[in-house]
């Protein structure tokens, strides 16, 4: 017998998603993609889910981009991302959808990158599965596992950074891996640095991967230019471009194509300093570290180095990773050997291997930098971050700032420039503003790598400068800058008389210096300065406090997160609610928003922030905090008693299989509803089978709701009713209802009610069915709010036990009625035997009709998103027809295939290929989405007459039956493919008739 089968813990769907993701990463650089290159553009929800399992294609999506490092897995990759948002979505269901997507991405990628552990992969797993049920308390745990914060599901929040790099330059993520993890962190806005020039390929990439997640993103340039005897940073970042195609016209400018051939010229002259570095490493510090450490290391070559960079532009960043990634598996082999050296050594010797040990471990990547790699430890080399006056220097290091920006300005009039104020002052940033003559409009007031390293000294004076320019006042300047006179003057600056007379200059020219940001503020930018590679500064991202939800801010604000800081920087911002008129309202809604006080009835209610820019400074605490953390180690884990390989730990509770924790669930909560029941009734009816009553109509009542949310009679006759039922759901309702029993059978009607205050359904009925229907209402509540249920959840489960009040009465009386003409003795004593039941029906009874509801409009929603992103699909291909055949009139685009034939083949193949795509989709959701036809209805309903008819001849690609069964049959869906093929066949007919019904009456209601 197998572990799996003997095993207590998991489900078979976690083992099956388990051989599914490990059986896609054996594939390696074979993996075959159902449906193609064109898989992202089917729906998860869709036809591929008669073909290929939803975890397979997860699996396939993930895979292919954490192994697609090279460019040249562009196209992959973008697809990749394209059909894993578009799958996370569509599998976040609950309160909580947003975050709920994230986390799923997170799981899938821990997930696959826990190959070779099997039973965290089964964990993981296990995870996936559970937050995919979109329950608020899991979500949150999960949220708290990967140290994400929770985000409002209005997505709304101010999460930004504005500097951050990605493989193209010293980052380790290539761009679409770097936009995935800025979106799962919460980041809406993010701002990535290119040094000297940006390659079109990596420029696409960005921003078209920023596209798919729907965050804003920049791409800027940073360049380098002369200031007194260092340089000093610009980053430029040209804008105006309607889409990426524009931009990468831009590139391709013979102007701008030039200017950036010069600042590769840069990135060239740069690559040879390092490999200068390399060169003398390898001729004064392998030999010195092989004396320290007792090691041997081969010197490293040019070729190996230049084959790890890639196609990153070289960095002595890179030069620190391929040393350290060379030199760690010399220690861990020294270590080896001193550890045997090490049991058989006396005193004196042990202290001496130990503090050698202790070394080789603290010589990390950031160590072997400080140590060996900085201008510091190599004296003999020119400094890099130092104006050299001597060998051929590029043409733009030699630019000053002044000549820098102008040049610059010439190129593209709609810009931003940057100041990256890293080891400047406040006297530096004035004289540069000055020099610039305005044209620099952005001062990167805060570094979080500086502020890891303690290098922010200057951020409040030069945030004082910013502000005094900002406010438009003359007097305020000169008060500034006779401050930084003053520092100046008690200063031991080498150059303090030049700069003395240049700063005299500025404050003799106050008035135009002043006016150079009048009514054009100079704004800030915060960034992380982020690569992925250091252990010893945080992540990327930050977020403004005030902008995440209550409890994340209570959690923040008693600093409950220890890995995150709140940076000394406070930025103001200010919530903005905008009420948009309802689209096409009817007479009687029109007619009730001219009430005044009703007037927003109807209205869609959006919130968002508005940042106040000039109101950024410096102040601790700020309200500004870091969406990454610190690693917790920061060594290369060397030690001469390495520990033991831990045994494998039995997985928690949690981690039960479902059955069986389905369950205990359910056992736990009949235990206190029986012994209530068998030790308080008389009766034997009660006595043994009260519980089974109890739990039968809560039972009852949560497949009702399902039932009634999902299709109700009319439902699809491909959905059987126990398609839509939850059992999990189910187990989790019959668990708290358990526990009602003694508290409203017990405590409250016999003990409280009757024997306490005389009230019982002979006195007073009334009286003892809204209390327990209150009570019932504050405990329904208060599991909700356990179990982290959204506030308007509980509230309404509160209300919905109020309003059963009257149903229990309701039914009291007709249960008195019933049994007196039954000619019943004793029907006082057998109605408050009841009571509770009687309370218990009329509860589960509102539920039902309640939940029901809710649940109908929580699948209509899922329905409708999903009909929209097709439709969306729809209009694109729509509109690459009209591009593709300018000459024919809109309305005869789709009714003339002949026209197609004057057009590349493959271009009209691609298309046409889209269509049947979507077209498939459409007819999937038709029979088998919850309240598919339905949401399908209310979206048609708010169609024009034209976008119909668009629809509806693109859908007519499917009475092509032998070209989309020949599809099928070349791995449309995949090799699976049997069931999907006859699903179609079947089916196609049907739905286009109905389609053209709908149609008919439609335009019947319309009057045309």
């Amino acid at each position: 017998m197998t572990e799996r089968s003997k095993s207590i813990f998991f489900d078979d769907k976690d083992h099956e998603l388990l051989e599914i993701v490990n059986g896609v990463i054996a594939q390696g650089e074979t993996i075959n993609v159902p449906g193609g290159a064109f898989y992202d553009h089917f729906h998860p929800n869709g036809i591929m889910e008669m073909a290929e399992s939803r975890g397979l294609r997860l699996a396939h999506a993930v895979v292919i981009l954490l192994q697609s490092l090279e460019v040249g897995g562009l196209e992959d990759r973008l697809r990749a991302l394209r059909y894993l948002r578009v799958a996370v979505y569509s599998m976040s269901v609950g309160p909580m959808p947003q975050n709920t997507a994230r986390v799923l991405l997170q799981i899938t990628k821990e997930l696959v990158r826990a190959q070779g552990d099997y039973q965290r992969q089964l964990e993981l797993a296990r995870d996936f599965r559970m937050t995919a049920t979109g329950k608020p308390r899991k979500v949150r745990q999960q949220l708290r596992k990967y140290h994400l914060l929770e985000m409002p599901e209005e997505w709304n929040q101010i999460a930004f950074d504005d500097h951050v790099h990605d493989s193209s330059t010293k980052g380790r993520k290539t761009p679409t891996h770097l936009i995935m993890d800025a979106w799962i962190k919460g980041i809406r806005r993010l701002r990535i640095i290119q040094y000297n020039y940006v390659e079109p390929r990596a420029a696409a990439e960005l921003m078209e991967a920023g596209k798919i997640m729907g965050m804003d993103v920049r791409i800027g340039i940073e360049y380098a230019a002369k200031f007194r005897d260092k340089y000093i940073y610009l980053i430029w970042r040209p804008r105006g471009f309607a889409d990426v195609q524009s931009f990468l016209c831009f590139l391709a400018e013979p102007e701008i194509a030039d200017f950036l051939a010069r600042g590769k010229k840069v990135a060239q002259y740069q690559k040879e300093h390092v490999l200068e570095v390399l060169d003398n490493f390898n001729s004064k510090h392998i030999p010195a570290l092989e004396k320290t450490l007792g090691i041997r290391m081969t010197p490293l070559g040019h070729r190996d180095f230049l084959e790890f960079v890639g196609s990153a532009q070289v960095s002595l960043l890179h030069l620190a990773r391929f040393v350290h990634m060379n030199l760690l598996p010399l220690m861990q082999k020294r270590t080896e050997a001193l550890s045997q050296e090490y049991a058989e050594a006396g005193d004196s010797r042990k202290q001496v291997i130990e503090a050698l040990v202790e070394e080789m471990d603290r010589l990390d990547m950031e160590a072997i930098y400080q140590q060996h790699l900085e201008p510091t430890a190599n004296p003999c080399l020119a400094d890099s971050q130092q104006v050299c006056k001597i060998g051929d220097v590029p043409e733009l290091l030699t630019l000053t700032p002044s000549e820098l920006v102008h040049r610059l300005d010439r190129l593209h009039r709609d810009y931003r420039l940057t100041l990256n104020l890293s080891n400047l002052e406040a006297v530096d940033v004035l004289e540069l503003l000055y020099d610039c003559e305005g044209l620099i409009t952005r001062l990167e007031i805060f570094n979080l790598k500086d502020f890891d390293k303690g290098q922010t000294h200057h951020t409040a004076g030069i945030n004082e400068l910013q502000r005094a320019l900002n406010a438009d006042n003359p007097i305020k300047l000169k008060k500034v800058i006779n401050k930084i006179i003053n520092a100046v003057q008690a200063s031991d600056k080498p150059d303090k008389e030049d700069l003395l007379a240049k700063l005299d200059a500025i404050l003799h020219d106050l008035e135009s210096y002043n006016a150079m940001y009048s009514g054009r503020p100079l704004k800030p930018r915060i960034g992380s300065d982020s690569t992925g590679l250091s252990p010893y500064v945080h992540g990327m991202g930050l977020v403004i406090r005030e902008t995440l939800p209550d409890r994340m801010q209570k959690h923040l604000k008693h600093d409950r997160d220890p890995i995150r800081v709140t940076i000394p920087l406070r930025m103001e911002v200010w919530k903005r609610t905008t009420f948009a008129p309802p689209h096409g309202a009817n007479l009687p809604l029109r007619l009730i928003r001219k009430i005044p006080g009703l007037h927003r009835i109807g209205c869609l209610k959006v919130n968002d922030w508005v940042v106040q820019q000039n109101t950024v400074r410096t102040m601790d605490p700020g309200n500004i905090v870091t969406l990454g953390g610190l690693p917790k180690t920061r060594k290369n884990g060397l030690s001469l008693n390495p520990p033991e390989k831990k045994p494998t730990k039995r997985p928690s509770l949690g981690y039960l299989s479902t059955p069986l924790l389905n369950f205990l669930k359910v056992f736990i909560g009949f235990i206190p509803a029986f012994l209530t029941f068998f030790l308080t009734k008389d009766w034997w009816l009660l006595a043994y089978f009260g519980a089974l009553i109890w739990f039968s109509i809560t039972g009852f009542r949560n497949i009702v709701q399902s039932v009634l949310g999902g299709g109700g009679l009319k439902r699809s006759p491909f959905l059987k009713w126990n398609d839509f039922v939850s059992w999990d759901r189910i187990t989790d309702s019959l668990l708290f209802t358990g526990f009602s029993v003694p508290l409203l059978d017990y405590l409250v009607k016999t003990l409280l009610m009757d024997r306490t205050l005389g009230l019982n359904t002979t006195t007073n009925p009334l009286a003892l069915y809204a209390v327990m229907g209150l009570v019932n209402g504050i405990y329904i509540s208060g599991h909700n709010i356990l179990r982290g249920l959204p506030q308007a959840a509980a509230t309404g489960n509160f209300f919905r036990s109020i309003l059963s009040i009257p149903v229990a009465f309701f039914l009291n009386f007709l249960v008195g009625m019933i049994l007196g003409s039954l000619g019943v003795q004793g029907i006082d004593q057998i109605q408050q035997k009841w009571a509770a039941i009687i309370s218990k029906t009329a509860s589960d009874s509102v539920a039902g009709i309640i939940e029901g509801t809710a649940d109908r409009l929580v699948n209509m929603r899922t329905g409708l998103r999903d009909y929209a992103g097709k439709m969306r699909s729809f209009m694109g291909v729509y509109t690459q027809l009209q591009v593709l055949l300018p000459e024919v009139p809109a309305d005869d685009i789709l009714n003339s295939p002949a026209l197609f034939a004057r057009k590349p083949k493959s271009e009209i193949e691609d298309l046409q290929k889209l269509l049947i795509m979507h077209s498939l989709d459409m007819l999937y959701f038709w029979d088998y989405l919850p309240r598919g036809r339905d949401a399908l209805r209310s979206l048609l309903s708010n169609l024009s007459r034209e976008e119909y008819q668009m629809l509806l001849h693109s859908l007519e690609v499917l009475e092509q039956q032998k070209l989309v069964s020949q599809l099928f049959i070349d791995g449309l869906v995949g090799k699976n493919f049997a069931k999907a093929l006859a699903f179609y066949l079947n089916r196609s007919g049907p739905y286009l008739k109905s389609m053209r019904m709908l149609e008919f009456s439609m335009l019947g209601e319309l009057g045309v």
